[in-house]
């Protein structure tokens, strides 16, 4: 990432450093900080803003190997297989490759057929998730937002990295895919949260109020999400 020094020029950090990094600037930072982002799954450097180039990239380097450490500690992501069990909007459904059929993806009797050919399991599988999930996360949506009396234009499935949801002022709403693997209570709070910033473009007591009464139990899927949202995040 090139950053923009004191004196006009632009820096390429981590070109100096020589490995994969996010460096993120911060005014309010007042020491160099290092830490692996699990999602994302590389180190992130938080930059004061009076700080040399120089200064960093040995700060950096002077933990190269905590950093190879630290990544090397960190689970697998995860693929979608022959045998796979997964939760998908609270259903349990097992995915079944069945090479001999010409169903594309089905969903049938708590199983999840797949044909053709084993190679493309993950990537098919992945696919009819994103198309359920805009379908399902659609209807959830909308009821809650009728609830409010707010306009819902769009539901937009994402494949983002840090992020569950967003809302924006034009009423459309994205939601990470991999919210679909999540239990239902989380689903149904992450839904009151979007569609609540419907309504409050912002993260006020009233926004706040405004979720708990669409679903009453928002905090324990809030709980949730930071407890365990990461490792939905192996999925590729």
């Amino acid at each position: 990432m090139k950053i923009t020094l004191l004196t006009g020029k632009t820096y390429d950090i981590e070109a100096a450093v020589g490995f994969p990094l996010k460096v993120v600037k911060s005014a309010r930072a007042k020491r160099l900080t290092l830490r692996i982002d699990q999602q994302e799954r590389q180190p992130v450097l938080t930059l004061p803003a009076r700080c040399s180039a120089k200064r960093a990239v040995e700060f950096v380097l002077s933990y190269k190997d905590w950093i190879e450490q630290a990544l090397n500690k960190l689970p697998e992501t995860q693929k979608f297989t022959n045998g796979t069990q997964i939760s998908f909007f609270g259903r349990q459904l097992t995915i079944c490759h069945a090479p001999e059929k010409r169903c594309g993806v089905r969903e049938e009797n708590g199983r999840l057929f797949v044909s053709g050919r084993e190679e493309f399991l993950h990537r098919r599988v992945k696919d009819y998730l994103k198309k359920q999930a805009q379908t399902e996360l659609w209807t959830l949506s909308k009821e809650q937002a009728d609830k409010l009396n707010c306009p819902l234009k769009d539901v937009t499935i994402k494949d983002t990295k840090s992020r569950w949801g967003s809302c924006s002022s034009l009423h459309n709403i994205n939601y990470n895919w991999r919210i679909s693997l999540a239990p239902q209570h989380v689903i149904a709070y992450l839904v009151a949260h979007e569609v609540s910033h419907l309504k409050y473009q912002d993260h006020s007591g009233a926004f706040w109020k405004c979720v708990a009464e669409l679903y009453p139990q928002a905090e324990e899927g809030k709980h949730w999400l930071r407890q365990h949202g990461k490792d939905l995040y192996l999925y590729e």
